[in-house]
């Protein structure tokens, strides 16, 4: 754990740059939007879609909202704790728990939302349409929805046993 008052370092990465052309008397104006994604690595992780005038200034401003929209991650044993699957518009993503040494097996804006989170095993598909904002934003719709062992017995208010299927 960290000392006290000390919040754990936050990692950053641009998914992807949006560029728009807007026609006006003068010619062609051009504006950007960046995704960007924040996380600690440590089960905490946000996402920020933000638009300006020019590439510096939109990553800026989607890194600072990722921030504000931070997420936390059930996370068990480098895993996740079940598997899941999140909608967001035509795109899907299946989220599967995986065994040591898998790796994080996922495609591009999968696979950086689930690396800052701290995810270091596991499997995904992606179902539907690729588009790149709606995967990431799917992604996040999974991992909120992941509830752990104990949140389940604390929320049904029984003590649960596991026993494996196989």
């Amino acid at each position: 754990m960290e000392p006290e008052g000390q919040q754990p370092e936050l990692e950053s990465r641009v998914v992807k740059i949006f560029r728009t052309a807007t026609v006006k008397r003068g010619g062609k104006r051009f504006g950007f939007a960046a995704l960007a994604v924040v996380g600690d690595r440590q089960g905490h992780v946000g996402f920020g879609y933000e638009k300006a005038n020019e590439v510096p200034y939109a990553v800026e401003k989607a890194e600072k909202k990722a921030r504000k929209s931070m997420i936390s991650v059930p996370i068990v044993k480098d895993t996740l704790p079940h598997e899941v699957l999140g909608r967001f518009s035509a795109s899907r993503v299946l989220i599967k728990p995986a065994v040591p040494g898998t790796g994080v097996k996922a495609c591009a804006p999968v696979r950086v939302v689930l690396e800052l989170a701290g995810v270091k095993n596991v499997l995904s598909k992606s179902l539907g349409n690729n588009n790149v904002k709606n995967l990431v934003k799917a992604t996040f719709r999974a991992l909120e929805s992941m509830t752990t062992f104990d949140q389940v017995e604390k929320l049904r208010g029984v003590k649960l046993t596991w026993t494996s299927t196989k």
